[in-house]
């Protein structure tokens, strides 16, 4: 007769480390996308400032959290499904351990990593968070909760519940892909969709590089007191300096120089959105969920706040746009000439 010996599987084994990594990863990442896209929705006025321009680390906490979720929820669909298989086949007394111990493993670990965010919340909401920002956060983590335990706990319980048999696997799947699903396209609906992202971009390259020719300008006028007729003529093999073309000047587009008089000066470049302006946080006070990234998400851009004065403005719409100067010569004296 042969005897049923205890043994442990190492597909099986190594399914069970796959759907904790993968099911911890996609949780967290999940919360960090929702959490971040809020904070940009629902800025804090007491820890931002209201800045012009894009930023290119601007959203950084939230690309993150998209390319995790994107990658890692799939995955983790898979092996799960895998994992459910196995365990509805014959398996060893080792395995049926090891099977009960990742269940109480996911729990106790989800369990930590949203205690952890609620406690956060509820610390950030005595401090003042924003009433409506931290009701759908904690609205989130409630349901992020409840998605998960219910579902571990059903499979511990063999998916029964007052007696009858629950498709559990199915109604999970489901309503967490629906979860992703409206996490992704709110993320996007505030971010932007790369297309867009691209384009601010490239607007952000066209505003540096108006500052960059108005600075040579200034340079220019400095040394000779007087303005530069052209644009080329600010070129200057010796000093190493070229002027910058236009991102999409394939397509026509072209930098513009225009001279008003002795001390004013004019510039031009055609732009493919409006510049962004609102309240940007400066801070992470946003109740980031536990494990987070540690990226910081902060707004490094240049552009001014609103009255930083005219010769710091870049406020533009879609289009060709100009910008007007006028040298101070206060503020920009002439270089004293050497002694001959």
């Amino acid at each position: 007769m042969e005897i049923n010996k205890p043994k442990l599987s190492v597909g099986f084994f190594f399914l069970c480390l796959g759907l904790l990594i993968t099911l911890i990863t996609s949780v967290t990442s999940f919360l960090n996308l929702v959490f971040g896209t809020l904070n940009k929705q629902y800025p804090d006025v007491l820890n931002s400032i209201y800045q012009y321009g894009y930023s290119s680390y601007d959203f950084e906490g939230i690309r993150m959290a998209l390319a995790t979720l994107i990658i890692f929820f799939p995955i983790f669909l898979i092996v799960s499904y895998f994992w459910k298989k196995f365990s509805r086949g014959e398996m060893g007394h080792v395995d049926e351990i090891v099977r009960k111990w990742v269940i109480y493993i996911i729990l106790f670990l989800s369990s930590i990593v949203l205690l952890v965010d609620l406690v956060a919340l509820i610390r950030y909401f005595i401090s003042g968070e924003i009433t409506t920002r931290f009701i759908l956060k904690v609205i989130v983590v409630l349901i992020t909760a409840a998605v998960v335990g219910k579902y571990y706990i059903f499979d511990l319980l063999d998916n029964k519940i007052f007696g009858f048999k629950i498709r559990s696997g199915v109604i999970f799947s489901t309503f967490s892909i629906i979860l992703v699903a409206g996490a992704v396209f709110y993320s996007f609906s505030i971010m932007g969709s790369p297309a867009t992202q691209r384009l601010l971009r490239l607007d952000d390259r066209r505003v540096n590089d108006l500052q960059n020719i108005q600075y040579q300008v200034i340079n220019y006028w400095q040394q000779k007191e007087k303005l530069p007729e052209k644009l080329s003529d600010l070129s200057n093999p010796l000093s190493g300096y070229y002027l910058p073309v236009d991102p999409e000047f394939e397509k026509g587009n072209v930098y513009e120089y225009a001279v008003k008089d002795n001390l004013k000066f004019e510039l031009c470049a055609t732009f493919a959105l409006p510049i962004p302006k609102g309240w940007r946080e400066y801070s992470e006070n946003g109740v980031i969920p536990m494990m987070g990234y540690g990226t910081k998400d902060v707004a490094t851009t240049s552009y001014p706040y609103p009255g930083g004065g005219t010769n710091e403005s870049w406020d533009h719409q879609i289009g060709r746009t100009c910008f007007e100067r006028t040298i101070d010569k206060d503020i920009y004296p002439p270089y004293p000439k050497p002694l001959q």
